[in-house]
């Protein structure tokens, strides 16, 4: 078994990948526990494929060439999951890239884990966003939530900050527990790296975190996935992964650790409150019918949880009734934008 998996999706990802590839390479220690699999996710407008097998043929112990249809970043996370053979599993998308000295201060952690018959679950560390645009950086950390020198348990943890949610750069999963919840994402969608995060939460009973930037985030890019223009031309497929999230978490059924409930609580409301600003933003009659048919549909699938998120401080100021509520709500969303330096 190796020590821990890092799966790299691909697709038309040439100009980017080479970065990412090299970043994990340069802490592998050659002790051979370290697998790369580059999934191609059926690219065919540049030469990604011939570059993965390259990159196996000159590294045949360690990276692996996978080659499939197109099915969205979704479906290359389950393939690189269903054939990882780490104890530990890490998704780093193919135009971001981890931190040298970050991981190799996590490794040796990681590897004594995998000679454990217990391991801990869940490995959490830091996120920066690295803004095209601005030539700026933000780094996102959670010293102020997590003890830094031990193992614990969602009962010693602080209180997050609004602008602080775990996300699919900051973890680190033991793969067997992916795989024991049946964690499957859709295929053909995007936004599906809050499922990844979101789901297996409730099964994580040990973690350990440590305060590195371990990884790094492009944002602002032209065409990304969390360009404001593109998410909304991809509503759609934000209500699709937050029903998803509704349907797969009973947050008074499913978390019996209260303050991994309501961390969770506030995590599906930040997903509905980015549902509610974006519908707001198309301004349509339809928009508004599906602006209020994703809070009828949580309404109907989690009746005692809905109270929670529907008064949950970022819901009450962004789905205030009429024009003149709309406007308050998306104005409260750009000021917002400007104090946290998000999209």
């Amino acid at each position: 078994m190796k020590t821990i998996t890092f799966a790299i999706p691909c697709y038309n990802s040439a100009e980017y990948m080479d970065k990412c590839i090299e970043s994990i390479l340069a802490f592998d220690d050659g002790s051979g526990d370290i697998e790369i699999l580059i999934v191609d996710d059926g690219s065919t407008k540049d030469n990604t494929a011939e570059k993965a097998d390259e990159w196996h043929e000159r590294h045949p112990d360690t990276i692996y060439a996978i080659h499939k249809e197109n099915g969205g970043h979704g479906s290359a996370v389950n393939v690189g999951l269903a054939e990882a053979r780490g104890r530990y599993f890490k998704v780093v998308d193919s135009d971001d890239w981890l931190d040298e000295e970050a991981m190799r201060t996590i490794m040796p952690y990681l590897r004594r884990q995998s000679e454990l018959r217990e391991a801990c679950d869940l490995v959490i560390a830091n996120y920066v966003y690295e803004k095209v645009f601005e030539g700026t950086r933000t780094v996102i950390d959670y010293r102020n939530v997590f003890p830094t020198d031990k193992e614990f348990t969602w009962n010693d943890i602080g209180h997050f900050k609004s602008s602080q949610y775990l996300l699919m750069h900051s973890v680190i999963y033991r793969t067997e527990l992916l795989r024991d919840v049946n964690l499957v994402l859709p295929e053909h969608c995007f936004y599906v790296d809050n499922i990844f995060v979101y789901v297996p939460l409730p099964a994580v009973y040990s973690i350990r975190y440590f305060d590195v930037d371990m990884y790094r985030y492009f944002i602002g890019r032209e065409g990304q996935s969390v360009n404001e223009d593109i998410m909304m031309s991809r509503i759609d497929q934000q209500l699709l992964i937050t029903r998803f999230m509704i349907d797969a978490v009973d947050l008074d059924e499913d978390v019996v650790q209260k303050k991994l409930r309501r961390y969770m609580a506030n995590y599906l409301s930040m997903m509905m409150c980015i549902c509610s600003v974006f519908l707001r933003m198309i301004n349509t009659p339809e928009s508004e019918q599906k602006r209020k048919g994703i809070w009828a549909y949580l309404m109907e699938k989690r009746p005692n949880s809905y109270s929670m998120i529907r008064n949950n401080v970022l819901n009450l100021g962004t789905n205030l009734g009429g024009e003149i509520g709309r406007r308050i709500g998306l104005g409260g969303y750009h000021l917002a934008q400007k104090i946290f330096k998000f999209n």
